[in-house]
């Protein structure tokens, strides 16, 4: 029975009701040690009783570094499900639980590689979302995970994932996690939460009275309730303490106290019985079969565990596991126990192990010397982690650095430490691993690679001029002929390492953004290697942006093609050729090589790679005036960079969605996701979102629609006339800068720009390109040649499909001739852009041309909205439609989707009769 924990407990019913109704949900409790969390999920557990089928772990201290372990024990009920999986995840999962082939030599590779990403962390959420919904497939699912400050970084990265994409697969996700010290250093984790706080007086002095008995003495019931300040493990502990230190312990925070009555009621135990629970506190699974041959290697049998048991402090599980009676106990034993004896239990444990990673670590944590043959075996685990998704490889890294008799070995495993922290979003320690890595070599290569790291720490906290720089310098070392004599180092390296360096240049400025690319454009890069394509696409590409000539841009087809013949086998090797070819207005091979990328990488399961790709793919459906494709394109992609992490991409995208919202009139959306766009920035970072000038024209766009050109003007203007005025927002957004200055009767603002925009134009070479030139032109004057201007923006309008932009103009040409009072010519005009925006939905647009028209003295009904239009549907119903009326199956569209067949089949029910339909079979006739 608890006490006091009214509160929690009807929140822990609420989660088990939502569950039980068919809907799923996340709940986390958090509080100090001994509050009392564990002790609510065991009630939780109680709650949901048989009606519930129940999965269960806890995170612990030494396993933190061991990637998915404390997944693997949570999932393992499962592991007979996999072949209901797609494959990359089915696959992703196996390799993260060491069930598939991860093929590795590292030893047998150069002195220093080049570093690449890992593989795809994001599959394996997606794995633990697919395997929690067929787990809960016949009956609701309890999940619960305790001590998850302990969890692995890579199991609990997984679950956060497949928390955050429940929807209506029938599953409770009840976790529980200690508070730090410090608030400050507390991982968000973005989950509901409720704070486990002491018992009232009145709850603890029942909950003594309960453990102690009523015959404790009023001073000793007194001094223990105000020394527990209602902790109930306190509560419960600190009467039955033995020893002189547990009364000489006031002085201590409270959880060290507790640690030292854990300890004393240890050390009354025979002492192999001692040594049997210290071998148990440092195996992390907890497991008899791995324990008891451990501890029979020092010489203790498993008769030893029964004084343990008998007093309560471990508990034997039905799945012949030690578990326990609190987790606090097993830190007291680790914490207390001699040096030599931890080391010893650790070998004990090693030899009890088959060989593996978890082998491997415990002989690592028992060395005292330098090992080869060991630090050979740690640098594997940590490749495996790497290629597995997992975190922990840049301790691998460094442990093995440590055990390295070599200094030249050493050295390269400090490099290989520094670059795995880098990954796993460890900048401080990255550096600090980088700074002494430096200190120990003369290598080219390998102080390019460390001047990486260091690069990418600047990068993520917004130094962007400091990350190019770097990054510069990194690649003209690699590229000198003295790294082509001693090393052997390529062009290709510098050309890798030329391509970050212009990521960093493009937010960096203009002028950082040309050195790279003049440095880019120099390289003897080989016609059959895989980069040369790129590295010869993007200048050519972005120059022109920058005002500067440039030789003729190919098409993209072209460098694709030859990328491929060359080796490029990833979406994430083409990435940047697809960005580049919005750049220089390709926005038709922008559609056709990002959807071809987009798909290749579902296939693929490159899962990373997907939300960069989705927003140059969104961006080139939004010229086109496909807005309904951006939105879906962009809110998928969105999803999945905040499941990833990717600061960057969730700033942009959020902005995208803004102007979106922007167009057709949402105010309140388009403001929200503005703002979260330019409050999105990476880790430790000062500098400006990476979203901000789409932000700024999002918000710039709604003031321009709603007739507040002021505010259009001095966002527009700050925006093409910045240091970022050659982003392709900024260079799309002078047409609607020129209209606004116009409003207000000042051209002259725009005049700058406006050129600009001109000879970008001019190198772009697309008809729609100088149609929006065109109209520039006719809006800036003299109003005597306006007309012509119009006319010609128009027929070019007419050949280029982009139905908003054509409005757009028709729009202007319409008041411009409704002013010079020829009210019958406007009409056909204005009647034109009413019926695209209407069609559109772009509702602030609709009505300005509403009113023009009314003005000419033409009769204008409102428009009927329509109960069964598809606008009607959220941009995940309305993808999940459109797959479902191309005949794809639930599974299949779950697996496109990466959300679980139950979710699609949630959507579907809510999609019909917003449709006015009552099944799948009428979907393509309605869309």
């Amino acid at each position: 029975m608890l006490f006091g924990r009214e509160h929690e407990q009807a929140a822990v019913d609420a989660l088990l009701a939502q569950a039980r109704d068919g809907g799923a949900g996340a709940l986390l409790l958090r509080g100090e040690a001994g509050i009392g969390k564990t002790a609510l999920l065991d009630d939780a557990v109680a709650r949901a009783g048989t009606a519930f089928r129940v999965i269960r772990a806890s995170g612990v201290e030494y396993e933190a570094e061991l990637p998915f372990a404390g997944l693997s024990l949570l999932l393992a009920p499962g592991l007979d499900r996999l072949d209901v999986l797609p494959g990359p995840q089915r696959r992703a999962l196996e390799a993260a639980f060491g069930l598939g082939d991860v093929p590795v030599d590292p030893v047998a590779a150069p002195p220093v590689a080049l570093a690449t990403a890992p593989a795809d962390r994001l599959l394996v959420g997606l794995a633990t979302l697919g395997l929690l919904a067929e787990l809960a497939a016949d009956q609701p699912l309890l999940c619960v995970l305790d001590d998850v400050q302990w969890l692995d970084r890579a199991s609990l990265d997984a679950l956060l994932l497949a928390a955050r994409r429940l929807q209506a697969e029938g599953v409770a996700l009840l976790l529980a996690a200690r508070t730090e010290p410090d608030a400050r250093t507390e991982r968000r984790l973005g989950l509901p939460e409720v704070r486990v706080t002491g018992l009232a007086e009145a709850d603890a002095t029942r909950l003594l009275t309960e453990r102690a008995g009523p015959d404790l003495p009023a001073a000793v019931r007194d001094r223990l309730l105000a020394e527990a300040a209602g902790n109930p493990l306190a509560l419960t502990e600190l009467p039955v303490a033995t020893g002189p230190q547990a009364h000489t312990a006031g002085g201590l925070p409270l959880t060290s106290r507790l640690l030292i009555a854990f300890h004393g009621q240890v050390t009354g135990l025979p002492p192999a019985t001692q040594t049997l629970l210290l071998v148990a506190a440092a195996e992390e699974s907890g497991e008899l079969d791995v324990l008891l041959p451990a501890a029979a290697a020092l010489g203790v049998g498993a008769e030893h565990l029964a004084p343990a048991e008998e007093s309560g402090l471990v508990t034997v599980t039905p799945d012949r596991r030690i578990a326990f009676r609190h987790p606090l106990l097993r830190s007291a034993i680790l914490q207390r126990a001699p040096h030599h004896q931890r080391l010893a239990v650790h070998q004990a444990v090693a030899g009890a192990l088959p060989d593996g990673d978890r082998r491997t670590w415990h002989l690592a944590l028992a060395a005292t010397a330098p090992d080869a043959a060991l630090a050979d075996a740690l640098e594997r685990t940590a490749v495996r982690t790497g290629r597995r998704g997992g975190h922990g490889g840049a301790a691998a890294y460094e442990r093995a650095a440590r055990l390295t008799p070599d200094r030249d070995a050493a050295t390269r495993r400090l490099v290989l430490a520094a670059e795995a922290a880098t990954e796993e979003g460890e900048l401080t320690r990255a550096e600090a691993l980088a700074d002494e890595a430096a200190g120990r070599t003369d290598s080219v290569l390998a102080h390019a690679l460390l001047d990486h790291v260091r690069a990418t720490a600047h990068f993520w906290r917004g130094s962007y001029p400091t990350a190019h720089r770097l990054l510069l310098d990194a690649a003209l070392a690699l590229g000198s002929d003295e790294a082509a004599a001693a090393e052997a180092v390529e062009p290709a390296h510098a050309a890798r390492m030329l391509f970050q360096a212009f990521h960093a240049a493009w937010y960096a400025g203009e002028e950082p953004v040309a050195e790279v690319l003049d440095r880019l454009a120099a390289l003897p890069l080989a016609d059959d290697d895989p980069v040369a394509p790129l590295a010869r696409y993007l200048p050519a590409a972005v120059l022109p942006a920058l005002g500067r000539p440039a030789a003729a841009l190919p098409p993209a087809r072209e460098a694709v093609e030859a990328a491929r013949r060359a080796g490029a086998e990833s979406p994430a090797d083409l990435v940047q050729l697809c960005g580049a070819t919005l750049i220089l207005g390709r926005d038709e091979e922008t559609v056709d090589l990002g959807g071809e990328l987009v798909a290749e990488a579902r296939a693929k399961g490159t899962l990373g790679v997907m939300p960069t790709l989705q927003f140059f793919l969104a961006e080139a459906e939004l010229f086109h005036g496909r807005h309904a494709d951006a939105e879906l394109t962009a809110t998928e992609a969105l999803a999945l960079a905040q499941d990833t992490g990717q600061h960057q991409w969730v700033s942009q995208l959020s902005a995208l969605l803004a102007y979106l919202a922007a167009l057709d009139g949402r105010t309140e959306r388009c403001t929200e996701l503005a703002t979260a766009a330019l409050a999105t920035t990476g880790p430790q970072t000062a500098a400006p979102a990476a979203g901000r000038p789409w932000a700024h024209w999002a918000l710039a766009l709604l003031d321009l629609g709603q007739g507040r050109a002021a505010g259009a003007a001095d966002r527009l203007h700050a925006l093409t006339t910045g240091p970022q005025r050659h982003h392709v927002s900024a260079t799309r957004a002078v047409p609607d800068l020129v209209e606004a200055a116009v409003r207000l009767g000042t051209p002259d603002r725009a005049a700058e720009a406006y050129e600009r925009f001109a000879r970008w134009t001019a190198a772009a070479d697309r008809p729609w390109a100088e149609a929006l030139r065109l109209r520039c032109q006719a809006l800036l004057g003299p109003d005597e040649l306006a007309e012509t201007a119009y006319r010609a923006a128009l027929d070019l309008h007419a050949t280029t499909h982009r139905p908003f932009e054509q409005a757009r103009t028709a729009l202007l040409y319409g008041e411009w001739l409704r002013r010079t009072r020829r009210r019958t010519d406007a009409r056909p005009h204005l009647t034109a852009a009413l019926e695209t925006f209407d069609r559109l939905a772009a509702h602030p647009w609709s009505t300005r041309a509403r009113t023009e028209l009314s003005a000419t003295g033409t009769p204008v009904p409102n428009p009927e909205p329509s109960p069964a239009l598809p606008n009607s549907l959220t941009p995940q119903e309305l993808q999940i439609a459109r797959l479902a009326a191309q005949g794809l199956t639930n599974r299949d569209i779950a697996a496109q989707l990466f959300l679980s067949p139950r979710t699609i089949a949630h959507h579907l029910y809510k999609a019909y009769p917003k449709l006015g339909i009552t099944s799948r079979t009428a979907l393509p006739a309605t869309l």
